[in-house]
């Protein structure tokens, strides 16, 4: 059935992902919802030097909101600190270079970032899709270590810190390609079969689904949310998918159009009006699965998932990050 999941995903993306569907879709936002003073209130954004996670970060800036930029490219986050402190105006942007595919790295971060800074909202956008298998230092396939352990990482780290704020969130950046995949517990790290990248990262963007929803059940006190930016025109895009993004450049989002949920989610009070766990797309809920595709997973699996990552975190925390 992937042929058909496949085919019924690309199909509903023409429709709904593209700059059209955003177009379409923003006839019935409330502008009000993100004009507002978050001056005060901290944000941190994975990701944050280029693409979506630089246009959200720029948004909430321009917000009055100080801006953690959590980066791995110490030159290109520079650059893009630079970026928005001089169009927003805003000197309360602070940057910090860590890897999330490096579990070490994220966990000495957030043990020092609790005991520095508040933080009411987690803005988990950091990812990549390499094509080909790759291991980091570590002995972590490369997709797998960024996109799930290390958000995992980062979320849990900071969760105490969240949990004492107001008006706490997490949001994570997740993709529409997830709706082709059912969770698969059993090969987390992509040893069994063919390696297909743009499955893998596929799988990804469904565990952090199923993360969220998690997380939402077992953290009252803090909002989550994931999300769906539709297909933006960002530099992830051209470089890992260049034959998509040669065949659909002219009708990709723009960054600002892919983060547009993202700022709602984090900043607009209507979001968290709605139940905490819910996936969206374009300000609104949408379904985890298509009709008809079997992605639906046991809930023993999810717990196991849960479980499986708790004991690669805590492996990673016992370590001396030197």
């Amino acid at each position: 059935m992937s042929w058909y999941r496949n085919t019924v995903w690309f199909v509903k993306g023409l429709r709904e992902y593209t700059r059209g569907g955003y177009e379409s879709a923003s006839k019935r936002f409330n502008p009000a919802d993100v004009e507002v003073d978050v001056a005060g209130r901290s944000f941190l954004v994975t990701g944050a030097n280029s693409g979506i996670g630089k246009a959200t970060a720029k948004e909430i800036a321009r917000r009055g909101g100080t801006v953690h930029l959590v980066c791995r490219n110490k030159e290109r986050a520079e650059v893009a600190k630079e970026e928005i402190v001089t169009e927003t105006g805003n000197q309360n942007i602070f940057l910090h270079i860590v890897d999330i595919s490096n579990p070490k790295e994220i966990w000495k971060f957030a043990e020092k970032f609790q005991n520095e800074h508040k933080l009411n909202v987690l803005i988990n956008n950091a990812g990549c899709m390499v094509n080909n298998r790759e291991l980091t230092e570590d002995g972590l396939e490369k997709n797998f270590a960024t996109n799930t352990l290390g958000t995992y990482i980062m979320t849990t780290a900071l969760v105490p810190l969240l949990e004492k704020a107001a008006d706490a969130r997490v949001i994570t950046v997740s993709s529409g390609g997830m709706l082709v995949q059912k969770l698969n517990v059993s090969d987390l790290q992509s040893v069994n079969g063919p390696f297909d990248g743009t499955m893998v990262y596929a799988q990804n963007k469904r565990q952090q689904v199923v993360l969220t929803e998690q997380w939402a059940k077992a953290h009252r006190n803090i909002h989550f949310s994931v999300m769906h930016p539709g297909w933006a025109d960002t530099p992830a895009v051209r470089s890992s998918m260049p034959d998509f993004y040669e065949r659909m450049k002219n009708l990709l989002r723009t960054e600002a159009q892919g983060a547009d949920t993202v700022l709602w989610l984090a900043v607009s009070a209507e979001a968290t009006k709605l139940p905490s766990g819910l996936f969206f797309q374009d300000r609104q809920p949408v379904p985890t699965h298509l009709p008809l595709a079997y992605t639906h997973s046991p809930p023993e699996d999810e717990e196991k998932l849960m479980e499986v990552l708790e004991e690669f975190s805590q492996k990673f925390k016992s370590v001396s990050p030197g």
